[in-house]
């Protein structure tokens, strides 16, 4: 995750890593949670993995959690798939995981997510899921998103 973070790459051998994984789309996701680690090393087994599609033994995103789950046993999901992998179930699946990690953890109560109203894809698939809107919150790296929560 340091190596993502700083841009010092070479030796991780990602096959996608080159373009999207470090790209500005990603790179500043890699800073924050490489900190995060840092300061709350609980957060690690929770947040950010790479999605991987076996099929083609290749990252196509990034899935995970904000954070371990916190005093009310809350969690956020937090999906990203490349451009050129999207509409292929990517998120679906890796949504399907999360909610499958959620609900084995007994501290768990509810899960959130956070999405932007102009983003239809995830709007679309986060209400397929049962997802209830509870208002809505300024992010200052994405700005305006509507929170959704479901129980785990």
């Amino acid at each position: 995750m340091d190596a993502l973070a700083t841009g010092e790459t070479a030796s991780l051998a990602l096959p996608y890593a080159s373009s999207y994984l470090q790209g500005p789309d990603c790179v500043w996701l890699w800073r924050i949670r490489s900190a995060q680690i840092k300061e709350t090393p609980g957060d690690a087994a929770w947040i950010t993995r790479l999605i991987i599609d076996p099929e083609i033994d290749m990252p196509v995103g990034l899935a995970g959690f904000h954070a371990a789950p916190d005093a009310a046993g809350m969690v956020e999901v937090s999906y990203q798939v490349a451009p050129e992998f999207r509409r292929r179930g990517y998120a679906r699946r890796s949504l399907d995981a999360l909610l499958a990690v959620a609900g084995r953890e007994p501290g768990v109560k509810a899960v959130r997510a956070t999405i932007s109203p102009d983003n239809a894809a995830s709007l679309a698939l986060i209400s397929s899921y049962g997802f209830v809107e509870h208002g809505e919150q300024w992010d200052e790296e994405d700005g305006r998103e509507i929170i959704f929560e479901i129980p785990a």
